[in-house]
């Protein structure tokens, strides 16, 4: 009778210490780094973009030379808890900005511009009209950037939802944003317009 291998026995020595690698590769991803004024310097690039120069805990510096920049609570806290990612691939985050008034103006001023481009959200001052008309609803209105007219599909939710106190965000069909920043500094014919949605 031959001897039977356990499948435990013959895994090879190196397997232990692959998943090593792959636990401090999954702590790394998930670890929380925080960027201070005193660990991050930002810069300007050629572009128009961002670049980071970061040293990490252990005091290693790592220059990014783009970087992305995302609210982690664009609409309930614009300033606070600032997630600092890498722009290809999976977006993984470098690090997070506890609170963006701690950094020194000028790189704050650099993030501010990053996010105003990336949450470009233009707010409704007047409702001018809503048109429904097979499943869609055709806006016109007036905002702070302009006059602007825009389509909402109807039906579904997700197109106009609350994000505050009589806040709320419309979402078109193109991905745009627009904020209505206070319901009720619109008019009761505006308001009644806006019944289907709210």
């Amino acid at each position: 009778m031959t001897e039977q291998s356990n499948p435990q026995n013959t895994r090879p020595d190196k397997e232990p210490d692959i998943l090593q690698q792959e636990k401090k590769a999954v702590e790394e991803i998930i670890a929380i780094r925080s960027i201070t004024a005193d660990n991050a310097v930002f810069r300007r690039t050629e572009g128009g973009f961002v670049s980071l120069e970061y040293a990490n805990p252990g005091g290693e510096k790592k220059t990014y030379p783009r970087v992305s920049v995302h609210r982690c609570f664009p609409f309930s806290d614009p300033t606070r808890f600032i997630s600092i990612r890498e722009p290809e691939a999976d977006g993984r985050e470098i690090g997070l900005i506890e609170d963006l008034d701690a950094l020194p103006r000028e790189m704050r001023a650099m993030l501010e511009e990053q996010m105003g481009l990336r949450y470009f959200t233009p707010k409704i001052r007047r409702v001018n009209s809503i048109k429904e008309e097979y499943g869609y609803a055709y806006w016109d209105v007036l905002t702070d950037r302009g006059a602007c007219r825009f389509t909402v599909r109807m039906g579904g939710g997700g197109n106009v939802y609350s994000i505050g106190p009589n806040r709320y965000l419309v979402n078109d069909i193109d991905g745009n944003r627009f904020e209505i920043p206070d319901l009720y500094k619109l008019s009761a014919r505006e308001i009644k317009q806006l019944d289907l949605f709210i």
